[in-house]
């Protein structure tokens, strides 16, 4: 069994989802959640806040392995900016911890489940509802993200696994 915390980085919000790969690829869902950064004092101290959100969530459910969305290019500089400190922060805290860490595009993300990288949110949070047999409550949408980054990597990795390759090796024949 293996453990998987998902992370869909935000300088508002991020999302984490923790999901178990059973040895046959069966997903399950254990915990999913936004860190909402929103109330802290100023951008520095939201940084904070994300890195010990993401220790509680480490300390409270043991992962084994760790996926995250790279950073999406968006037209504002500022935000994009943003997005890459929260990032930075996440990968930070992950490594301290000495775990591995995996990192998908966002249309990689959107193909893996939906089919097509062009997918809306909603098609994304339905197909992450179906995969991990959820009830069909609406999913808060970085939660439903973070999930659907550790969906991903499970998928990725059992691909992997049957084709005797390493999800590194893939990657680095993109």
């Amino acid at each position: 069994m293996t453990r998987i915390l998902g992370i869909d980085p935000g300088s508002q919000r991020t999302g984490v989802g923790v999901i178990d790969v059973d040895d046959a690829g069966r997903c399950t869902f254990v915990h999913c959640e936004a860190l909402v950064l929103l109330d802290a004092a100023d951008f520095p101290a939201r940084l904070g806040r994300l890195c010990e959100g993401l220790e509680t969530v480490i300390d409270g459910f043991r992962p084994d392995e760790v996926a995250i969305e790279t950073v999406f290019m968006d037209k504002n500089a500022s935000s994009a900016l943003k997005l890459g400190h929260a990032r930075g922060a996440a990968l930070a805290t992950v490594v301290r911890r000495h775990l591995a860490v995996h990192e998908y595009a966002p249309r990689l993300i959107k193909q893996s489940l939906v089919g097509r990288g062009a997918a809306e949110k909603a098609q994304v949070q339905h197909m992450v509802r179906l995969l991990l047999k959820l009830p069909d409550t609406k999913l808060q949408p970085d939660a439903a993200d973070a999930l659907a980054v550790a969906l991903t990597h499970a998928h990725m990795s059992a691909t992997a696994l049957r084709a005797g390759a390493s999800v590194a090796l893939l990657r680095r024949r993109r």
